[in-house]
């Protein structure tokens, strides 16, 4: 029993709530419809102090030490017994306990009354666990935001003074649950700031006709948007709005050994040396196949500078005889807006176009030296190989039905290519701007 008295005032004003019986210098005698409103609201996650406080009885006036007293022993009670043992007792308890004995219809109204309190407390235990297994079957392979957000809809659903055990079924903190609960604005701020930037992302990604991976929107951003955004926040926002750039499978032949064989044709001089930072010095060739229409196919025959990465000249054409590498030289030749190094050469594999008499009495006559890389070495021509790769992800010559539209689609890939598409190891330029940055610096 608390030792705070309640002097005459007090009295009173604890004698007109309707939830009090009796009250005296010394005790107070509660009704049974507060007590059972106590429980209530005390599984509702309400502490002690509120409940009682919210119904008229001030933590001043009876002290926590009697707030406290009573709800230890009406939870102890309601344990026990249920809704019954919150039933007063204290008269039985202090006078001698009544011989009448109870009539079988007082009996059988006790007894279902604890049938349907332990009817409650079933639906209560099954419910609290359906949704503790609930949560951790929704709860697997989610990031911390995820899983706070589950204990935030788990928690509205099931009882109070929960948080605790879900933040334990989960393995999170109860403080970054509280700190989740109090960002709400920061994180919706976060949501209009994403949106915003992603709207542009994706008119980067689309630039042009052609999708982009994260470097490549990078460097459209800064060059065509004037807008800065660092690579790893391209890349989240690409992931959540789930933009995919074209990505090349693996080649199989990357896996075989190097070859070791030293027959050449004609020597290589290039070595795979090729950026030599000069335009116009080494000149790489190569053929591709591009199937379209109904099992029909077309040849590119193309060359590109190494240092630069420009396309100079293509040929496309529908034969695979040997004009087909020689009009790609006289397409170059051709070109009067470029300027050729003193000794520029030609470097290729080791394709019969390539060693035939007709196209070196060309490449001579032309001024221009010759290299091959060593037989069935993909490496020593790696920028080349890589330019079809990169070009065959974008150009889907299948869904082309004439030979025209396969050289339009070309014609405008090479275009984008040498004047449009950003480049990592070009300083974040375009070839055409890396080639006039050369040689405005040479």
């Amino acid at each position: 029993m608390s030792k705070k008295h309640f002097n005459k005032s007090e009295q009173e004003q604890l004698s007109n709530d309707s939830y009090v019986l009796r009250v005296s210098e010394k005790s107070i005698t509660y009704a049974d419809e507060f007590k059972r409103l106590f429980i209530d609201q005390y599984l509702l996650g309400k502490t002690p102090r509120e409940i009682f406080e919210t119904n008229g009885f001030p933590a001043e006036v009876l002290g926590m030490k009697r707030i406290e007293q009573c709800a230890d022993r009406w939870k102890k009670a309601y344990e026990e017994d249920g809704i019954i043992g919150l039933a007063d007792s204290r008269k039985e308890a202090v006078l001698r306990p009544s011989k009448r004995s109870l009539s079988p219809d007082e009996i059988i109204a006790r007894q279902e009354a604890k049938i349907k309190l332990l009817e409650a407390q079933l639906e209560y235990v099954k419910k609290s666990d359906r949704n503790e297994r609930r949560l951790l079957a929704n709860g697997e392979n989610l990031n911390q935001s995820e899983c706070f957000k589950l204990i935030q809809e788990a928690a509205q659903q099931g009882p109070g003074r929960m948080i605790r055990h879900l933040c334990q079924l989960l393995n999170v903190s109860r403080s970054g649950y509280y700190n989740y609960l109090n960002s709400v604005d920061k994180r919706q701020r976060r949501v209009l700031e994403d949106e915003k930037a992603g709207a542009l992302i994706k008119k980067a990604f689309n630039r042009r006709g052609y999708k982009k991976g994260s470097r490549s929107i990078k460097m459209t951003l800064e060059n065509e948007y004037n807008t800065c955004y660092n690579l790893k926040r391209i890349r989240r926002l690409m992931k959540k709005f789930d933009l995919v750039c074209p990505h090349r499978k693996v080649n199989p032949y990357r896996r075989m050994a190097k070859a070791t064989q030293e027959h050449r044709t004609l020597p290589n001089k290039l070595e795979r040396d090729f950026k030599k930072g000069i335009p116009g010095l080494v000149l790489l060739t190569d053929i591709t196949y591009l199937p379209y229409g109904n099992s029909q196919t077309a040849y590119l025959s193309t060359i590109l500078d190494a240092s630069t990465g420009e396309i100079l000249a293509h040929n496309l054409s529908e034969s695979l005889q040997l004009p087909l590498a020689t009009k790609t030289i006289e397409s170059l030749m051709r070109q009067k807006r470029l300027k050729l190094h003193k000794e520029a050469f030609i470097h290729s594999d080791q394709g019969s176009h390539y060693t035939s008499p007709i196209y070196q009495d060309l490449l001579k006559q032309n001024g221009l030296g010759q290299s091959m890389s060593r037989r069935g070495n993909c490496w020593d021509n790696a920028p080349q190989e890589s330019y079809y790769g990169h070009m065959k992800d974008h150009v889907k010559s299948r869904n082309c039905t004439t030979f025209a539209e396969v050289e339009r689609e070309i014609n405008r890939y090479i275009r984008y290519y040498n004047h449009h598409r950003y480049q990592w190891g070009l300083k974040k330029m375009t070839p055409v701007q890396y080639r006039n940055h050369l040689l405005s610096v040479a």
